[in-house]
C-alpha cells in the first residue's frame, strides 16, 4: 500500500504503558500509519518535512503543559483539516467545553476502555459524513471586500492599480481586517491568476524552521530532513507569495530575505545551488513598520525594499453601515452552506451591530454573525440572539488622544458565554441547548449546578 492510501495518525504523548498500549491497537487497522511523538514540540517540526500530513491527531494530555488553550490552538492552526481527539486522565467539564470550541472532535477520558471507544470514534470520523469539509473556494474578490464606505472603495482602486503591475504591496491594518484577502484579490485581478496562491504566516511558524519554510531546504541539512523540501519561494514560482505578519521575522532573517530579493533566487538550506524564482510579493502586518525600524527592529533597507504600494485597510468600527452589508453577507452564506432558513436581522439586532466596538474587525463579526445564525428561531435575527464577547461600547464619532485599554475574555468566559446565551434563547431549556450548542447535556447541567451557568 503507498503512503498516501493510510490513515495517517499521530499519537502525542509522553512514554507510559498506556500510550504504548495505545499505539499497539491502533496499528492493528492495516489502513492505519501511526507515528508517535513525546511532545507537540516534535510533532510540529516534524509537519514541515512530513510526506503526508496527519488525518487525525490523538493528543494525551497529560504532561503537555499549556493545554488546552495555548498548544491545542497552535495544533489547530498547524493542522486544520486533521480530525483531533483529547485524552485526559480525569473528566473536566471547563475544558472539554473549552476544547470541543476549538474545534476538537473527541474528548475521552482515559480508562480500560478508552482504547475502544478512541478506535470506534476514528471509524466514525472516516465516515464520508463526519470527514472534514474541504475549505470552501474563496469568493469572487468583489464579494470578499464588501464594502461601500469610502475608505474601502479606495481600497479596491489600489487593488486594481497593483494588479495591472508587478509592484510590491505592503498591507497594513489591524487584525482580522482582512489583509490576506486583499492579497488574494490583487492576485486574482492579475495576470498571475492562473498559478499559485501561497500565503505564509511568520507569526505562526516557530523561528528554527522558518529559514526552511522561506527557503526549502536540501536531504539532511539538518537532523530530520529527510528528503529535500522546496520553501515557500519556489512553490509560489509564477504566481503570487503572501507573507504575513512579515515584522515578526527576526533580524538575521530580514537580512536573508532581502538577499534573497534582491538575487531573486535562492539557496536551500544545506544547498549550494541558487534556484531562481518568479513571484509577485504582497507583504502585511499588524504593526508599523516605520515605528519597528525606528526602533532597530526592523531593517531599514528591507523597509523600503517591502513598501511598494501600501494599502491600508481600515477597523471594522470606522466603516459604519459596512457592518450591517458584511452582517447579511456573512449569515446569508452560512444559512445556504448549513441549509438554514433565510432569516433578516431585526431593526434592534441592526442597532446592537452597529453599536459595537468589534475589536475583532471582519473576523469577529463573521463569527458573531454565524452564531447568531444558529442561536436563532424565529423568522428574524433578534438582538437577543447576538451574544458578543465582550460587553458592546459606542464607538467614539471622533478620533480620540485617550489611552484606552482593551480587556479581552479568555476562552473560558467566551464559552460560558456562549453558553449562557443559548440557555437564554431557549428559556432555560437545557436539551434544546445542549443540542443547538453540540455538548452533552451532562457539561450544562454540572455548569449550572456549578454556578458558572444561570437558567432563566
Amino acid at each position: 500500500m503507498k503512503t498516501a492510501d493510510y490513515y495517517h495518525i499521530w499519537l502525542i504523548g509522553p512514554d507510559s504503558h498506556y500510550i504504548t498500549r495505545l499505539c499497539h491497537r491502533l496499528s492493528l487497522n492495516p489502513d492505519h500509519l501511526v507515528r508517535r511523538f513525546a511532545t507537540i514540540a516534535l510533532a510540529l517540526a516534524q509537519r514541515s518535512t512530513a510526506t503526508a500530513l496527519p488525518n487525525a491527531l490523538v493528543l494525551d494530555s497529560d504532561g503537555q503543559e499549556g493545554l488546552p488553550r495555548r498548544l491545542v490552538r497552535k495544533l489547530r492552526e498547524r493542522l486544520p483539516t486533521a480530525h483531533f481527539f483529547v485524552l485526559a486522565s480525569e473528566a473536566d467539564a471547563d475544558t472539554k467545553a473549552d476544547l470541543l470550541a476549538q474545534g476538537i472532535s473527541e474528548y475521552i477520558v482515559k480508562d480500560l476502555q478508552s482504547p475502544e471507544r478512541l478506535w470506534q470514534a476514528l471509524a466514525a470520523a472516516r465516515q464520508p459524513a463526519a470527514v472534514a469539509p474541504a475549505p470552501a473556494t474563496p469568493e469572487a474578490p468583489a464579494q470578499m471586500l464588501l464594502g461601500q464606505h469610502p475608505s474601502m472603495q479606495q481600497v479596491r482602486e489600489l487593488i486594481a492599480k497593483a494588479a495591472r503591475t508587478t509592484i510590491t504591496v505592503s498591507v497594513s491594518g489591524e487584525t482580522g481586517t482582512g489583509k490576506e484577502l486583499v492579497a488574494q484579490a490583487i492576485h486574482a485581478q492579475s495576470g498571475r491568476a492562473g498559478q499559485p496562491f501561497v500565503a505564509l504566516n511568520m507569526a505562526a511558524i516557530p523561528r528554527e524552521l522558518l529559514e526552511s519554510e522561506l527557503f526549502g531546504h536540501e536531504k539532511g541539512a539538518f537532523t530530520g530532513a529527510a528528503t529535500r523540501r522546496i520553501g515557500r519561494f519556489e512553490e509560489a514560482s509564477g504566481g503570487t507569495l503572501f507573507l504575513d505578519e512579515v515584522a515578526d521575522l527576526e533580524l538575521m532573517l530580514q537580512a536573508k530575505l532581502l538577499r534573497v530579493l534582491q538575487e531573486r533566487a535562492v539557496t536551500r538550506l544545506g544547498g549550494s545551488q541558487q534556484v531562481p524564482f518568479d513571484v509577485r510579493l504582497v507583504v502585511a502586518t499588524h504593526r508599523n513598520l516605520a515605528a519597528e525600524v525606528e526602533a532597530g527592529r526592523f531593517r531599514e533597507d528591507l523597509y523600503y525594499r517591502l513598501l511598494g504600494l501600501p494599502i491600508e485597510l481600515p477597523p471594522l468600527r470606522q466603516r459604519g453601515h459596512d457592518i450591517l452589508l458584511l452582517a447579511e453577507a456573512f449569515a446569508h452564506a452560512f444559512s445556504q452552506l448549513n441549509k438554514l432558513p433565510a432569516r433578516a436581522f431585526s431593526e434592534a439586532a441592526r442597532k446592537r451591530l452597529l453599536g459595537h466596538s468589534f475589536p475583532g474587525n471582519v473576523r469577529e463579526l463573521k463569527a458573531v454573525v454565524e452564531l447568531a445564525a444558529v442561536l436563532a428561531d424565529g423568522p428574524q435575527i433578534e438582538a437577543s440572539d447576538i451574544p458578543f464577547r465582550t460587553a458592546p461600547a459606542l464607538r467614539p464619532a471622533e478620533p480620540t488622544t485617550a489611552v484606552t485599554t482593551l480587556v479581552f475574555p479568555s476562552l473560558r468566559e467566551q464559552t460560558l458565554a456562549i453558553m449562557q446565551a443559548s440557555l437564554t434563547a431557549h428559556n432555560g431549556d437545557v436539551v434544546a441547548a445542549a443540542n443547538r450548542l453540540r455538548v452533552g447535556r451532562s457539561t450544562l447541567y454540572r455548569l449550572i449546578q456549578s454556578g458558572h451557568l444561570q437558567l432563566p
